[in-house]
């Protein structure tokens, strides 16, 4: 079939700039923004390319969808069997959220080390407190753990500010300039131990699903750092929060949960020493970040009405980008 005859349907919240962007590279095909909450089945169920996001249950493995370009960098609820067709190429948006996502990343590292959170706290109830010793950058040793765009970005900000930098990644490949050492995921708990600040960006996958365990936390220093910015459930909140209280570590910060939104009754939120944020660190809070995602999905509608040479492929079998 024509493309000039093919649905094209984007539930990005886009601005009329980028909105000519897209219009501009789809080619003949016929485009319909429309928001998020009021994409429907029959909708869903018309469109060859869908830029942003639509529920899994909604796809159900449609013959007609060739593209679906996620606004994520996270794959995971698309590649489980029977959600998307052999013939439906998966793209995500790594690439977009390197820079706001490790700059949150490096704003909680440097909120922990400087204990500003208790600081925070006693300002709330009026209290005139010193909290004693804090660290810094220099010379701590930094373990990463996913070393994609974000990892590599946050490697960069902790190494100017004079951190060693262990990168952890689950295929082998020749160590980026970022990293002062790399290893393979599997070999993690040899090199946990040293880590100061442990800061995780792991994807979701059957492999990363509670990641760390409480043997993990057991492993770490009692005066690391724990942070992720990754997936939620790469750690359990009872495990997180046992580790937390019983001095495992000294102390952790948050931008994801395993249950969100992270119920109020849960008592990581009165933990002394854990900094929740509610996964705002790759939220469109940054405008760079929409600027990013429109570059990436612009270029595949281009592909797709051209080569087909896509750009963020992501492989379905284990839901990293190819």
């Amino acid at each position: 079939m024509d493309n000039k005859y093919k649905t094209i349907i984007i539930t990005l919240p886009v601005n009329e700039q980028q909105m000519a962007k897209f219009d501009e590279c789809a080619g003949c095909g016929r485009v319909f923004y429309v928001p998020q909450e009021d994409l429907t089945e029959e909708l869903v169920a018309e469109a060859s390319v869908i830029i942003g996001w639509a529920a899994p249950s909604m796809i159900r493995a449609s013959e007609k969808l060739e593209l679906l370009q996620l606004f994520s960098a996270g794959a995971d609820a698309f590649v489980a069997p029977g959600i998307l067709s052999e013939n439906t190429v998966l793209c995500n948006a790594t690439g977009a959220y390197g820079k706001a996502v490790a700059e949150h990343a490096f704003a909680l590292t440097l909120m922990l080390m400087k204990k500003l959170y208790l600081y925070r706290d006693a300002q709330v109830t009026g209290s005139w407190t010193d909290f004693g010793p804090v660290t810094s950058p220099g010379g701590a040793t930094v373990l990463i753990a996913g070393l994609g765009d974000i990892g590599l970005y946050y490697a960069r900000l902790m190494k100017s500010m004079g951190a060693y930098v262990i990168g952890v990644k689950r295929r082998q490949y020749e160590k980026p300039e970022e990293v002062d050492e790399l290893v393979l995921t599997g070999e993690i708990d040899k090199v946990l131990p040293r880590a100061d600040i442990i800061m995780s960006v792991l994807p979701g996958t059957d492999e990363t699903r509670h990641f760390y365990t409480k043997e993990r936390f057991s492993l770490m220093k009692k005066s690391a750092l724990f942070i992720n910015c990754g997936r939620g459930n790469a750690v359990e909140s009872e495990v997180l929060l046992s580790a937390l209280r019983n001095g495992e570590i000294a102390a952790a910060a948050i931008d994801v949960a395993e249950q969100e939104p992270l119920p109020a009754e849960s008592p990581l939120w009165s933990q002394e020493n854990l900094i929740i944020t509610p996964h705002v660190a790759g939220s469109y809070h940054l405008p760079d970040i929409m600027e990013g995602i429109v570059g990436i999905a612009c270029e595949n509608l281009r592909h797709w009405a051209g080569d087909r040479q896509y750009r963020n492929v992501v492989d379905k079998k284990s839901g990293y980008k190819k």
